[in-house]
């Protein structure tokens, strides 16, 4: 499963305060920054994406924990950027998993491995009110399956690369924003 929902108790402010903007992540990438660049260039958000967000009360604020080197970060957040500078209730900002390694391990794929990205939903408080990481679910389900775990690991990740270039980010961006709109009851705050 790639969405957790956690106990709305936890504030992440202090770690928000201490994220880059996705634009001065770009600024200081240092492997792939061109894939990165051309990534968040080309994204497009569907409209109808962004209109339910703008629809979910309150304001979001998506906390990644990411790394320039990660093949699938570089194929989920510049989508996710691009929802977030659509978005007028969005604001997107980035840390780097490895200087940030406490908060990376309250956030472990299956309770055991480092993988990113992962995305932090946070509330108009900065209070935790999810997380997402770090494929889209079918992709995940498919990479832990038996069918690709018998692949060789290129091939495995060619076909990890023709999926994201399919689904040109729209997956990723649901399954935050299905989170945001869980989230965005009666007790989300501007």
């Amino acid at each position: 499963m790639t969405t957790h929902l956690a106990p709305d108790t936890v504030s992440r402010q202090s770690d928000w305060d201490q994220a880059i903007s996705f634009e001065g992540f770009l600024d200081v990438a240092e492997q792939n920054c061109d894939l990165w660049t051309n990534a968040y260039r080309r994204a497009t958000v569907p409209a109808d994406l962004v209109e339910r967000a703008e629809a979910s009360p309150g304001t979001w604020q998506l906390l990644v924990l990411s790394a320039d080197w990660c093949g699938d970060a570089s194929n989920s957040i510049p989508p996710l950027a691009a929802f977030a500078r659509e978005a007028s209730n969005v604001d997107l900002r980035v840390l780097d998993r490895d200087e940030h390694l406490e908060l990376m391990d309250e956030h472990l794929t299956n309770g055991r491995a480092r993988s990113i990205p992962v995305v932090i939903v946070l509330d108009g408080r900065g209070v935790e009110r999810g997380w997402w990481g770090p494929r889209p679910a079918d992709l995940q389900a498919w990479f832990e399956g038996a069918e690709a775990q018998a692949m060789e690991k290129d091939a495995r990740y060619r076909e990890l690369r023709k999926w994201y270039a399919r689904d040109k980010g729209r997956a990723t961006v649901a399954e935050v924003l299905a989170i945001i709109e869980q989230a965005g009851g009666a007790d989300a705050v501007a």
